[in-house]
Protein backbone atom coordinates (compact mmCIF):
# COMPACT_ATOMS: atom_id res chain seq x y z
CA UNK A 1 0.00 0.00 0.00
CA UNK A 2 1.34 3.43 -0.95
CA UNK A 3 1.54 6.28 1.52
CA UNK A 4 2.36 8.69 -1.31
CA UNK A 5 1.34 8.11 -4.92
CA UNK A 6 2.58 10.48 -7.64
CA UNK A 7 0.97 9.92 -11.03
CA UNK A 8 1.98 11.54 -14.33
CA UNK A 9 2.93 14.81 -12.63
CA UNK A 10 4.10 17.55 -14.99
CA UNK A 11 5.15 21.16 -14.40
CA UNK A 12 6.22 23.84 -16.86
CA UNK A 13 7.74 27.26 -16.19
CA UNK A 14 7.35 29.27 -19.39
CA UNK A 15 9.31 27.41 -22.04
CA UNK A 16 10.98 25.06 -19.52
CA UNK A 17 9.43 21.65 -18.94
CA UNK A 18 10.61 21.15 -15.35
CA UNK A 19 8.72 17.88 -14.77
CA UNK A 20 7.32 15.51 -17.36
CA UNK A 21 4.85 12.76 -16.38
CA UNK A 22 6.61 11.68 -13.17
CA UNK A 23 5.35 8.50 -11.48
CA UNK A 24 6.52 6.99 -8.21
CA UNK A 25 5.25 5.65 -4.89
CA UNK A 26 6.44 5.80 -1.28
CA UNK A 27 5.44 3.12 1.20
CA UNK A 28 4.97 3.65 4.94
CA UNK A 29 8.33 3.88 6.71
CA UNK A 30 10.31 3.68 3.47
CA UNK A 31 13.42 5.75 2.71
CA UNK A 32 13.66 6.73 -0.96
CA UNK A 33 16.43 8.77 -2.55
CA UNK A 34 15.68 11.32 -5.26
CA UNK A 35 18.79 12.10 -7.28
CA UNK A 36 19.87 13.66 -10.55
CA UNK A 37 22.04 16.44 -11.98
CA UNK A 38 21.45 20.08 -11.09
CA UNK A 39 18.31 21.25 -12.86
CA UNK A 40 16.86 17.73 -13.14
CA UNK A 41 13.62 18.75 -11.40
CA UNK A 42 14.19 17.34 -7.91
CA UNK A 43 13.30 20.44 -5.90
CA UNK A 44 10.46 21.21 -8.28
CA UNK A 45 9.00 17.79 -7.53
CA UNK A 46 9.29 18.41 -3.78
CA UNK A 47 7.57 21.76 -4.27
CA UNK A 48 4.81 20.13 -6.31
CA UNK A 49 4.14 17.56 -3.59
CA UNK A 50 4.04 20.22 -0.86
CA UNK A 51 1.81 22.65 -2.78
CA UNK A 52 4.38 25.38 -3.43
CA UNK A 53 4.18 24.86 -7.21
CA UNK A 54 0.97 22.96 -7.97
CA UNK A 55 1.47 20.61 -10.94
CA UNK A 56 0.04 21.52 -14.33
CA UNK A 57 -1.04 17.90 -14.87
CA UNK A 58 -1.18 14.66 -12.93
CA UNK A 59 -2.26 13.76 -9.41
CA UNK A 60 -0.61 13.41 -6.01
CA UNK A 61 -2.26 11.36 -3.25
CA UNK A 62 -1.11 11.04 0.34
CA UNK A 63 -2.74 8.51 2.65
CA UNK A 64 -5.96 8.64 0.64
CA UNK A 65 -6.05 12.44 0.35
CA UNK A 66 -5.53 14.17 -2.97
CA UNK A 67 -2.91 16.88 -2.45
CA UNK A 68 -3.20 18.41 -5.91
CA UNK A 69 -4.47 21.96 -5.50
CA UNK A 70 -4.23 22.08 -1.71
CA UNK A 71 -2.40 24.92 0.03
CA UNK A 72 0.96 24.11 1.66
CA UNK A 73 -0.38 24.60 5.21
CA UNK A 74 -3.17 22.10 4.61
CA UNK A 75 -0.71 19.57 3.19
CA UNK A 76 1.51 19.99 6.26
CA UNK A 77 -1.40 19.35 8.60
CA UNK A 78 -2.22 16.16 6.69
CA UNK A 79 1.20 14.81 7.64
CA UNK A 80 3.70 15.90 4.97
CA UNK A 81 6.75 17.72 6.36
CA UNK A 82 9.70 19.20 4.51
CA UNK A 83 13.01 20.96 4.85
CA UNK A 84 14.53 23.55 2.53
CA UNK A 85 17.93 23.70 0.83
CA UNK A 86 18.52 27.05 2.55
CA UNK A 87 17.39 26.85 6.19
CA UNK A 88 14.58 29.29 6.97
CA UNK A 89 14.28 29.60 10.76
CA UNK A 90 12.42 32.37 12.54
CA UNK A 91 15.47 34.47 13.37
CA UNK A 92 13.84 36.40 16.20
CA UNK A 93 12.92 33.19 18.07
CA UNK A 94 15.13 30.75 19.96
CA UNK A 95 15.71 27.23 18.66
CA UNK A 96 13.18 25.95 21.19
CA UNK A 97 10.58 28.51 20.13
CA UNK A 98 11.12 27.62 16.46
CA UNK A 99 10.17 24.02 17.20
CA UNK A 100 7.27 25.07 19.44
CA UNK A 101 5.82 26.87 16.41
CA UNK A 102 5.82 23.59 14.49
CA UNK A 103 3.94 21.79 17.26
CA UNK A 104 1.36 24.53 17.68
CA UNK A 105 0.89 24.97 13.92
CA UNK A 106 0.05 21.29 13.51
CA UNK A 107 -2.29 21.33 16.51
CA UNK A 108 -0.21 18.72 18.35
CA UNK A 109 -0.15 20.51 21.72
CA UNK A 110 -3.07 21.62 23.85
CA UNK A 111 -1.06 24.11 25.87
CA UNK A 112 2.17 26.09 25.71
CA UNK A 113 3.56 23.91 28.48
CA UNK A 114 2.90 20.76 26.45
CA UNK A 115 4.32 22.37 23.29
CA UNK A 116 7.50 23.38 25.12
CA UNK A 117 7.98 19.86 26.50
CA UNK A 118 7.38 18.35 23.08
CA UNK A 119 9.79 20.78 21.45
CA UNK A 120 12.53 19.92 23.95
CA UNK A 121 12.06 16.23 23.17
CA UNK A 122 12.41 16.86 19.43
CA UNK A 123 15.53 18.99 19.90
CA UNK A 124 17.06 16.24 22.04
CA UNK A 125 16.23 13.72 19.31
CA UNK A 126 18.11 15.65 16.60
CA UNK A 127 21.03 16.52 18.88
CA UNK A 128 20.24 20.16 19.61
CA UNK A 129 18.97 19.81 23.17
CA UNK A 130 21.83 21.80 24.67
CA UNK A 131 21.24 24.64 22.19
CA UNK A 132 17.53 25.11 22.84
CA UNK A 133 17.93 28.65 24.19
CA UNK A 134 20.23 29.85 21.42
CA UNK A 135 19.23 32.06 18.51
CA UNK A 136 19.36 30.38 15.08
CA UNK A 137 21.83 33.10 14.09
CA UNK A 138 24.43 31.59 16.41
CA UNK A 139 24.20 28.08 14.90
CA UNK A 140 26.51 26.48 12.36
CA UNK A 141 25.02 25.51 9.00
CA UNK A 142 24.99 21.87 10.13
CA UNK A 143 22.97 22.75 13.24
CA UNK A 144 20.65 24.99 11.22
CA UNK A 145 19.80 21.99 9.08
CA UNK A 146 19.14 19.96 12.23
CA UNK A 147 16.79 22.73 13.35
CA UNK A 148 15.00 22.52 9.98
CA UNK A 149 14.56 18.80 10.55
CA UNK A 150 13.35 19.37 14.12
CA UNK A 151 10.67 21.82 12.98
CA UNK A 152 9.46 19.35 10.34
CA UNK A 153 9.37 16.49 12.85
CA UNK A 154 7.47 18.66 15.32
CA UNK A 155 4.52 18.83 12.95
CA UNK A 156 4.04 15.08 13.35
CA UNK A 157 4.93 14.38 9.74
CA UNK A 158 4.43 10.80 8.55
CA UNK A 159 6.29 11.69 5.34
CA UNK A 160 9.42 13.86 5.40
CA UNK A 161 10.79 15.47 2.24
CA UNK A 162 14.43 16.37 2.87
CA UNK A 163 15.85 18.77 0.27
CA UNK A 164 19.67 18.53 0.39
CA UNK A 165 19.74 18.65 4.17
CA UNK A 166 23.22 17.09 4.31
CA UNK A 167 25.15 19.35 1.92
CA UNK A 168 28.64 20.29 3.12
CA UNK A 169 29.04 17.64 5.81
CA UNK A 170 32.38 16.14 6.80
CA UNK A 171 32.91 12.37 6.75
CA UNK A 172 32.11 12.04 10.47
CA UNK A 173 29.04 14.27 10.11
CA UNK A 174 27.83 12.09 7.23
CA UNK A 175 28.00 9.03 9.49
CA UNK A 176 26.03 10.93 12.15
CA UNK A 177 23.46 12.05 9.55
CA UNK A 178 22.89 8.48 8.35
CA UNK A 179 22.28 7.43 11.96
CA UNK A 180 19.78 10.24 12.51
CA UNK A 181 17.89 9.36 9.32
CA UNK A 182 17.66 5.75 10.48
CA UNK A 183 16.30 6.85 13.87
CA UNK A 184 13.62 8.93 12.15
CA UNK A 185 12.61 5.94 10.04
CA UNK A 186 12.44 3.66 13.09
CA UNK A 187 9.74 5.99 14.41
CA UNK A 188 7.65 4.97 11.39
CA UNK A 189 8.23 8.09 9.29
CA UNK A 190 8.69 7.69 5.53
CA UNK A 191 11.45 9.80 3.98
CA UNK A 192 12.19 11.15 0.52
CA UNK A 193 15.74 12.49 0.29
CA UNK A 194 16.95 14.90 -2.39
CA UNK A 195 20.66 14.40 -2.03
CA UNK A 196 23.97 14.82 -3.89
CA UNK A 197 26.03 12.89 -1.34
CA UNK A 198 26.23 9.46 -2.98
CA UNK A 199 27.44 7.79 0.24
CA UNK A 200 24.29 8.81 2.11
CA UNK A 201 21.98 7.79 -0.72
CA UNK A 202 23.59 4.38 -1.14
CA UNK A 203 23.76 3.73 2.63
CA UNK A 204 20.40 5.01 3.84
CA UNK A 205 17.96 4.44 0.98
CA UNK A 206 16.07 1.27 0.12
CA UNK A 207 15.12 2.60 -3.28
CA UNK A 208 16.29 5.43 -5.52
CA UNK A 209 14.44 7.47 -8.14
CA UNK A 210 16.59 9.25 -10.73
CA UNK A 211 15.52 12.37 -12.64
CA UNK A 212 17.20 14.00 -15.63
CA UNK A 213 15.83 17.00 -17.52
CA UNK A 214 12.50 16.64 -15.72
CA UNK A 215 11.98 12.97 -16.60
CA UNK A 216 12.33 9.84 -14.50
CA UNK A 217 15.11 7.83 -16.14
CA UNK A 218 15.48 5.04 -13.56
CA UNK A 219 14.15 3.57 -10.33
CA UNK A 220 15.52 0.70 -8.27
CA UNK A 221 17.63 -0.45 -5.37
CA UNK A 222 21.00 1.22 -4.70
CA UNK A 223 22.78 -1.73 -6.35
CA UNK A 224 20.57 -1.53 -9.43
CA UNK A 225 21.00 2.23 -9.73
CA UNK A 226 24.76 1.96 -9.26
CA UNK A 227 24.96 -0.38 -12.28
CA UNK A 228 22.47 1.44 -14.50
CA UNK A 229 24.27 2.80 -17.61
CA UNK A 230 21.80 5.66 -18.08
CA UNK A 231 22.27 6.80 -14.48
CA UNK A 232 26.04 6.52 -14.66
CA UNK A 233 26.05 8.60 -17.83
CA UNK A 234 23.65 11.25 -16.53
CA UNK A 235 24.76 11.51 -12.91
CA UNK A 236 26.88 8.99 -11.05
CA UNK A 237 29.82 9.14 -13.45
CA UNK A 238 30.02 12.92 -13.01
CA UNK A 239 29.77 12.59 -9.23
CA UNK A 240 32.51 9.99 -9.01
CA UNK A 241 34.85 11.28 -11.65
CA UNK A 242 34.32 15.03 -11.71
CA UNK A 243 35.11 17.80 -9.29
CA UNK A 244 32.28 16.74 -6.97
CA UNK A 245 33.63 13.20 -6.60
CA UNK A 246 33.45 11.92 -3.05
CA UNK A 247 31.26 14.75 -1.77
Amino acid sequence: MSLLAVRRVSKRFGGLQALSEIDFDIGPGEIVGLIGPNGAGKSTLINAITGVYPPDAGTIHFDGHELTGLAPDRITRLGVGRTFQVPQPFGSLSCLENVVVGLLFAGRALSMEAATAGARAVLDFVGLGEKAALSPGSLTIVDLRKLELARALATGARLLLLDEINTGLTASEITEAIGLIERVRRQGTAIVMVEHLVRIIMSACERIVVLDFGRKIAEGTPDEIGRNPAVISAYLGKQRGGRDAGR
